[in-house]
């Protein structure tokens, strides 16, 4: 049985979404984008230097992959509905993924302009995905705006921090009826792991693998802790103990 997902009406095998950033060169973000088993992949549209001759646009093969353009860089409502009817302008899909940054140092979310900014887009049509932060309220509203998704964060863009609050992002998959997308602070492959095992739904990076000292290698890891998280939540795990618990019966022990 295959362990799909939707968004809408498309559905996908892959829980894991990568970012384009960063990347060395854009061999290596072809190469990452192949390693990583990514179905969807995101472009921060206001970092496209669109007067090179070959942009990061080019590395994202459209028969492969669903371009999710970003509003990355935006810090108003404005500006991120701007940029994404830029992308529709460009002939992009209406999929999009909304960021409005409330504070350049930490790069958190302002949740209020981007319920705002949600709010108006779905009713233009976009299918929103919006990265916000780990708060249930705030996910509430952007499910209540007709958002397909949220991407609450695991800890600040580009940190490398892990799941800073597993408890929130707990509440969030179980008071909210949209898929639940971990979003920024991925570091490394357990950190992708024990979000699958939360139950969230697919997770989202970029630094974690581009930061790499080998960042093929880590989009292949990246991968297969995805892939164990989410097999290990489907799984259940066993339940945790105070005390030891032998691993085999008691009775009829040789005397």
């Amino acid at each position: 049985m295959t362990d799909s997902w939707k968004l809408g009406d498309r559905a996908f095998t892959s829980r894991i979404i990568v970012g384009t950033g960063k990347y060395a060169s854009l061999d290596e973000t072809r190469a990452a984008l192949a390693a990583s088993g990514a179905e969807i992949v995101t472009v921060a549209l206001r970092r496209v230097d669109l007067s090179q001759q070959e942009t990061v646009l080019d590395a994202v093969d459209r028969k492969k992959y669903v371009l999710l353009p970003n509003t990355a860089g935006c810090y108003t409502a404005d500006e991120a509905i701007r940029t994404l009817h830029l992308a529709r302008e460009l002939g992009m899909d209406e999929l999009v993924k909304l960021e409005v940054i409330g504070d350049p140092k930490t790069l958190f979310p302002d949740n209020a302009a981007t319920v705002e900014a949600a709010r108006r887009l779905v009713k233009e049509g976009f299918k929103v995905l919006p990265y916000c932060s780990d708060d249930l309220i705030t996910c509430k509203r952007l499910e209540e705006a007709g958002c397909l998704a949220v991407m609450p964060l695991a800890a600040p863009i580009g940190s490398g921090l892990g799941i800073r609050n597993p408890h929130n992002i707990r509440l969030i998959i179980e008071n909210v009826g949209v898929p639940v997308i971990v979003d920024a602070g991925v570091g490394t492959a357990s950190d992708a792991a024990i979000a699958m095992e939360l139950g969230c739904t697919a997770v989202l990076m970029n630094t974690g693998i581009a930061g790499a000292k080998r960042p093929v290698l880590m989009a292949e890891a990246m991968r297969l802790g995805v892939e164990a998280g989410r097999k290990a939540f489907l799984a259940g795990r066993m339940p945790r103990r105070d005390y030891a618990n032998a691993s085999s019966p008691s009775a009829g022990l040789i005397e």
